[in-house]
């Protein structure tokens, strides 16, 4: 089973840690919106023969702000193009986005989960971090939702705000426990180079959490989850045992899936690929029949290291047996003296002939895999 993911780069306001691709101008929205079902109809041939689509994801920038005529345009072309036989269609929301009217317009269109950017319940965090909603709307959207007839629900949480200690980050978690929205996806407040933050940074006008402080956060997210029933199913995702994610448990599990719009990324079994991030480019393009994508070939080191870092990262873990099966590579063999260590560390175990992270060693997922590298 695949998935479609489509990127839509258009946002209210930049945050000021984001640095995926958008622009807060919509003057090509229209028609970046039918070219990107021209891409849909251009790849229909990308997925592998027999694949079915079972999921569908709406991410971005800011899904939330299509009308229904460009939702419904988008997902009559994949009906129009491609063998479906839909488990999942998720959108991503900003609480501001969804009031009665819109949330219908969204469950007309096919959408049966949304993934609401809530990141925090408090208006000084969310103020700061430039988001366009404030605190009122982060604690409606969820009951806006639910009574309009959406049972699939996600949100999203930052941690690592700096402060002077855990209190704020406690009752976010309360509160978003509290409205119990089934499944929560939660990361860190990363700096990256070309944001806001990261000019702030590199001015000394902002101090980052310290990464010590960051980790303790990181164990009452996980303190606070397993009280409430919820399964940390991969690092960042939390869900209750019937909501983990579909089509993001597809990417961890290495499922092909198609990425169109700017910026998009798509793996076909294979190999990887992406487009161009840059949407006046991409529309050029599109208008003259051509194609904006980069094919990345993997060779199979690539791919073993690949699955390592995604499987790692799940409940799951990593699959000696489809290692050996499928590349000839018998990790215990290759990296016995890696996996003593790790073992003896307490970051891993195996069990059932998976390659498991402990509750610790969620802290190190991506030391504990480059370990494991070819």
């Amino acid at each position: 089973m695949a998935g479609i993911y489509l990127h839509i780069p258009f946002c209210k306001k930049a945050c000021h840690y984001c640095d995926f691709h958008f622009s807060t101008s919509s003057n090509l929205m229209e028609e970046l919106i039918h070219q990107i079902g021209k891409e849909l109809v251009f790849r229909k041939n990308y997925l592998p023969e027999g694949e079915i689509i079972e999921s569908i994801y709406f991410g971005g920038g800011t899904p939330s702000l299509l009308s229904q005529s460009q939702l419904s345009y988008l997902m009559d072309t994949i009906h129009a193009n491609y063998p479906v036989k839909l488990r999942e269609v998720t959108l991503e929301a900003n609480p501001d986005d969804l009031n009665d009217a819109k949330l219908t317009q969204f469950l007309s269109c096919g959408i049966d989960r949304l993934s609401i950017g809530i990141q925090s319940f408090r208006n000084e965090v969310l103020t700061f971090y430039n988001r366009a909603h404030n605190a009122e709307e982060s604690l409606q959207c969820i009951e806006l939702a639910r009574n309009a007839g959406f049972a699939k629900l996600s949100i999203d949480l930052m941690y690592g705000f700096p402060s002077l200690d855990h209190t704020g980050w406690e009752a976010d978690l309360r509160t978003a426990l509290d409205l119990d929205p089934g499944h929560i996806s939660s990361y860190a407040l990363t700096i990256e180079p070309r944001t806001a933050l990261g000019t702030w940074v590199k001015r000394g006008t902002f101090q980052p959490a310290s990464d010590d402080f960051v980790a303790e956060e990181f164990e009452i997210l996980q303190d606070a989850t397993e009280a409430a029933g919820y399964i940390q199913y991969e690092i960042s995702n939390f869900g209750k045992p019937d909501a983990f994610a579909l089509h993001n448990t597809n990417y961890w599990t290495g499922a092909p899936y198609l990425g169109v719009g700017p910026s998009a990324h798509s793996f076909d079994g294979t190999n990887r690929g992406y487009n161009v991030s840059n949407n006046s480019g991409y529309v050029r393009a599109l208008r003259e029949g051509k194609l904006v994508f980069e094919t990345d070939n993997l060779n199979a080191e690539d791919r073993i290291n690949e699955y390592i870092l995604t499987s790692l990262r799940t409940i799951w873990g990593t699959d000696l047996n489809f290692l050996e099966t499928t590349y000839q590579v018998n990790l215990i063999e290759l990296k016995s003296a890696e996996l003593n260590f790790l073992s003896k560390s307490g970051w891993v175990s195996i069990q059932d002939g998976h390659l498991i992270l402990s509750r610790k060693g969620k802290l190190l997922a991506d030391s504990v895999a480059a370990k494991l590298f070819l």
